[in-house]
This record gives structure tokens, C-alpha cells and sequence, in this order.
């Protein structure tokens, strides 16, 4: 499966908007509905309230990507999001607000590197896992459509 890669960077950056807010806020709630949103996004990127966002409204006013991307690392990235954002709300919502603090700031730069310059820090663990392991290594293909 292939996806159009500014889908992933446009949920980035309104991650970053939802992470600002939980930092803001101290929302143990909103940082568990942002979990709830990398869950959705783990399964298929493409059915996240994000992605469907994107591909409903943003990406019918685009030109057609030049290039499609391999899902496999979006995956993952969202399932590390995932994992952040679960021990955030954890630590909002236990009282431990330090700890939701900590987690939701990593969990914002990361967001953001994705979001205003394109650097996935999960996908470039994926890939890096796949190196280290000697498996082959998704790439980004032309779009066939082009």
C-alpha cells in the first residue's frame, strides 16, 4: 500500500496543534484522544481522522503527488506516537503531571520536525531497524498516476 507523503505530514502538523494544546492544558484527556487518533492511524494511516481530513479536503485542491510512499514506516511512526502519548496521558491523568509533561514535549518535537521540515523520526527508526536487521527497505516510488 501507498500513500500520498504530505497526508502524513499534514496529520503532523495538526498533531503538533493538539500536542501544544495538551501542554497548554494539562489535558490528560486530549493527549488520550490524540492516542486514540495514532491508534486509528497505526491500523491505516488513511482512515485517520487526520488522513480523512486530508484526503477529503486538502487533497482534491492539490496536484497529484510526484511520489507515493510505502506505509509500513507511517505505520510504525504512529504506533510510536501511540506509545508516547498513552504513558502522557498516564502521567496527566495519574497526577504525575511531570511525566505527562516530558512525554508530550518529545512527543511535540517530534510532530513538529515532521510537520515544517518532512524529517519523520519514526519512520527514520523504522528504517533504521530494517538496516540493522538486513531486511530490504520500502522506498518511494513514482506515482503511476502521473
Amino acid at each position: 500500500m501507498l500513500l500520498d507523503p504530505r497526508g502524513p505530514r499534514f496529520a503532523a502538523v495538526v498533531t503538533t496543534l493538539v500536542l501544544v494544546v495538551v501542554l497548554v492544558t494539562g489535558s490528560g484527556w486530549l493527549a488520550l484522544a490524540q492516542a486514540v487518533v495514532f491508534a486509528i492511524a497505526a491500523v491505516d494511516p488513511r482512515r485517520s481522522p487526520y488522513g480523512l481530513l486530508f484526503r477529503v479536503v486538502l487533497a482534491p485542491r492539490l496536484a497529484r503527488p510526484a511520489e507515493l510512499e510505502p506505509v509500513a514506516p507511517v505505520r510504525f511512526a504512529q504506533l510510536l506516537g501511540l506509545g508516547f502519548m498513552l504513558v502522557a496521558a498516564a502521567g496527566y491523568l495519574s497526577g504525575a503531571t511531570w511525566l505527562g509533561l516530558v512525554v508530550s514535549c518529545l512527543a511535540l518535537a517530534a510532530a513538529f520536525l515532521n510537520g515544517a521540515f518532512g524529517l519523520c523520526l519514526g519512520c527514520e527508526t523504522y528504517l533504521a531497524f530494517r538496516r540493522m536487521t538486513g531486511r530490504a527497505i520500502p522506498a518511494r516510488v513514482p506515482n503511476p498516476s502521473n
